[in-house]
């Protein structure tokens, strides 16, 4: 009787109208031709006008066509899309909030942090060994790039040679959604290491205001401080934000 219960209970694939239930009554590794088509489009679309002719939905698809070769992955897209706002925000999400989205296995995260890191390595050599001041929106492009999506605030130091050239770019800490531990005189022990003549610090405010809380500025008069002992510049302090960013040299708190 639990056999015959659970018959009834049970969708038929016969008269089940989803995607997948239609899949799955193909031989196996056989593609449907409606998706097959459907990705054929996606893709030529893709080549013949890039990315600016694509919503974020269909270009997180064509993400996900390599990362689920034999599945309509439009829900999956749309899911994700629902849950995170945007294409950056896919991209970026954690992986223990990605694994909560139904669908989501190993090689779609693997798929979505290579893309990650992708971006995150062009936008660096953007600026790694480059003269910083005369770079700026480059600089400001990779902040956002490594930091303006993320949960957590982090704070990172860019150290300069004498002529201003970046020659390196650390993450010293990682926090909480409202606050990150650091401490003057690591950064400035670092600057030394580093043999940089001066540093700009960075970090993000997870909110998406950039405006300095009065630990942030408080902060930064110390990191200046150890730094002055060393002869090191403090150049500046950038907050990211969404959609903005803030400099402490141009509002006047340095």
């Amino acid at each position: 009787m639990g056999k015959a219960g659970a018959s009834r209970n049970e969708t038929l694939p016969l008269f089940d109208c989803s995607d997948e239930a239609r899949a799955a009554l193909l031989p196996a590794g056989r593609l449907p031709s409606y998706i097959k088509d459907h990705r054929a489009r996606l893709r030529k679309r893709f080549i013949d006008g890039g990315a600016a002719a694509m919503p974020d939905y269909e270009l997180l698809e064509l993400v996900l066509f390599r990362s689920i070769p034999r599945k309509d992955v439009k829900p999956l897209a749309r899911r994700l899309m629902d849950t995170f706002g945007d294409f950056n925000r896919v991209v970026t999400a954690p992986t223990e909030r990605l694994l909560q989205v139904k669908g989501i296995g190993e090689a779609v995260i693997t798929d979505l942090k290579v893309i990650e890191a992708a971006a995150h390595r062009m936008a660096r050599a953007r600026i790694l060994q480059r003269h910083v001041l005369s770079g700026w929106d480059a600089l400001l492009d990779y902040c956002h790039t490594t930091m303006s999506h993320s949960e957590v605030e982090q704070f990172r130091v860019l150290f300069l040679d004498r002529k201003n050239v970046l020659i390196a770019d650390e993450e010293q800490a990682r926090g909480t959604v409202d606050h990150v531990p650091v401490y003057p005189r690591e950064v400035a022990k670092r600057a030394l290491e580093m043999n940089a003549s001066a540093v700009i610090l960075v970090h993000n405010h997870p909110s998406g205001d950039p405006t300095p809380s009065e630990s942030d500025i408080s902060m930064t008069a110390s990191v200046a401080a150890a730094l002055t002992v060393l002869g090191i510049a403090l150049h500046d302090h950038l907050i990211i934000g969404k959609s903005s960013e803030l400099s402490f040299r141009s509002h006047g708190y340095l």
